[in-house]
């Protein structure tokens, strides 16, 4: 009898709220509209991505935006990031329809991130660009970046569509569409779907992430990459 991981495709808490340094808060609307929460202290400081602030009390501080460097940076490009100063409320939404992950870093633990899940972070999160070999990178039709978070605090991920969460134990393997990866803390390596080129063109697949356990995976259920071609292909369609 084969043995079936009890915490394969589990999802995230429905019920995420929790403390931090400074500060607390709670995620709502979950699956497909989430909207974080936070409660800043007097002189606490989260650093988010740009647009993401939904509304505000008027006693929060927006302390600047900047650009940063791609040593220093979370997302992966040369892009500014927003930092608001409590005390006092603020909520953050992403762009897409989706979820919010929480992740609690604890120091020696890192995590790999795909370039567009990055939403928000406490003070201590670190972040540093992770190259891909060329030939990783023209294969699976992704950017040469993605980011390997590490240090002491919270980061809040999102995703398009609902997320699940992949527990993976020692040596047992999982295969994940490229497109679907917000974050992982196992071994990858990359590979054609169905074995080769003239396979993956007969499937409709692409190129996937093989993991390998211990570790975890957080998967989004639904594609960006496929998404923006459907709208594409629509506009394209109308305008004809």
């Amino acid at each position: 009898m084969s043995h079936q991981n009890p915490h394969v495709g589990r999802a995230p808490s429905q019920n995420d709220f929790g403390e931090f340094n400074g500060g607390s808060f709670n995620i709502t609307h979950r699956d497909t509209n989430a909207v974080l929460n936070l409660n800043l202290q007097k002189g606490t400081t989260i650093t988010c991505v740009p647009g993401a602030m939904i509304h505000m009390s008027g006693t929060i501080t927006l302390v600047g935006e900047r650009h940063f460097s791609f040593k220093k940076l979370i997302t992966g490009y040369s892009m500014s990031e927003s930092k608001y100063s409590g005390p006092g409320r603020v909520a953050l939404g992403p762009t897409l329809f989706g979820d919010i992950v929480t992740l609690r870093l604890n120091g020696p633990q890192t995590w790999m991130i795909g370039r567009d899940a990055y939403l928000a972070s406490t003070d201590g999160i670190t972040g540093e660009q992770v190259t891909q070999s060329l030939s990783k990178s023209l294969l699976s039709g992704e950017d040469l970046v993605i980011q390997r978070i590490g240090g002491e605090g919270i980061i809040w991920l999102t995703s398009f569509g609902a997320v699940d969460r992949l527990d993976l134990h020692p040596g047992e393997e999982h295969i994940v569409d490229n497109g679907h990866l917000v974050a992982w803390s196992c071994e990858y390596k990359m590979e054609k779907a169905g074995g080769g080129t003239r396979a993956a063109m007969k499937t409709g697949e692409g190129f996937v992430c093989r993991f390998t356990g211990p570790g975890s995976v957080y998967i989004q259920t639904r594609n960006q990459g496929e998404f923006e071609e459907y709208i594409s292909n629509i506009a394209t369609s109308s305008a004809v």
